[in-house]
């Protein structure tokens, strides 16, 4: 079975290409960057060639629009990564009865609860990347593909610009820091991510289609996220709780966005190690030298 990888080179396709190695599927990984087969995923016609001429069964969706502030007021290209791209993708699926494993995010909900969120909860997102991310799901929906829509949160790997790499740097030339204590949920390790897509692949399971959950097990505000990482990298900085608006922000974040994943873990059987465990993982990869910049 042919797997086309868009978004190779981010954090999550990455991961993809290391949990793949050893696959009798073909995967094949594209992005914009040099290096990778390039597709224009905003080109419906550019995907249907590349699906036709290597028969592709399964897209997994690793690109996106990700920068959360300044999509604020970059609308049309947020939009046109995370919703028109993503209804591409999946009518070029339909249309050959493929299977789509899209990634979506927690931003979608308001995130005015205390308790984790669940896939048929009412979506509300409070800014531009949720807003373009719930259209991205709702176009591939209305395509009436197979598809497996994986929201997750708070990503990080050892690959590309992420919160660990970024307080591990702050907290390593830095006497003090403040982070956020009042915004809630749990980080994602891209790696257990990408485990749970290539299972998703490897058992065939991907007839199941739905909205799926998926982060780490726990929770955790940034401050906490960012105590961890400093102490798990020998650091010493002292670290100090703040209140978001200490921090002005073009666009407003979801204060409680723990994601419920009973759902993802009871249909295709897979475990959800806890945060801080993947987070020691994560940091030994990138002391071993691991890290890409990209």
């Amino acid at each position: 079975m042919n797997i086309l990888v868009t978004g190779a080179n981010g954090q999550l396709g990455n991961e993809m290409q290391l949990v793949s190695k050893n696959s009798k599927n073909k995967f094949i990984f594209t992005d914009v960057a040099e290096g990778y087969q390039k597709l224009d995923i905003t080109n419906l016609d550019a995907i249907r060639q590349m699906v036709k001429d290597n028969d592709v069964k399964v897209i997994v969706n690793c690109a996106a629009y990700t920068n959360v502030d300044k999509a604020e007021t970059d609308y049309d290209l947020a939009n046109l990564l995370n919703n028109t791209a993503a209804g591409n993708l999946a009518t070029a699926m339909k249309e050959v009865g493929g299977t789509l494993i899209h990634v979506s995010t927690d931003y979608v909900f308001q995130g005015d609860k205390n308790i984790p969120c669940q896939e048929d909860w009412a979506t509300n997102p409070l800014g531009v990347y949720g807003k373009t991310k719930l259209a991205g799901e709702k176009s591939i929906e209305a395509t009436g593909c197979n598809y497996i829509i994986i929201r997750t949160a708070w990503l990080y790997s050892p690959f590309g610009k992420n919160f660990v790499k970024t307080m591990q740097s702050l907290t390593a030339s830095h006497d003090t820091l403040k982070v956020v204590f009042d915004q809630v949920g749990t980080p994602t390790y891209a790696g257990d991510l990408a485990a749970v897509i290539y299972h998703i692949i490897e058992t065939n399971q991907l007839d199941k289609t739905g909205i799926y959950h998926f982060s780490n097990e726990g929770v955790c505000s940034w401050f906490d996220f960012a105590k961890a990482i400093c102490e798990l990298s020998g650091n010493t900085c002292d670290i100090q709780p703040c209140y978001s608006e200490e921090f002005p922000s073009p666009v407003k974040r979801p204060h409680f966005s723990v994601l419920d994943k009973h759902k993802i873990k009871t249909t295709f059987g897979v475990k959800v190690p806890y945060w801080t465990d993947s987070l020691k993982k994560c940091i030994a990869e990138l002391a071993a030298g691991t890290s890409k910049q990209n």
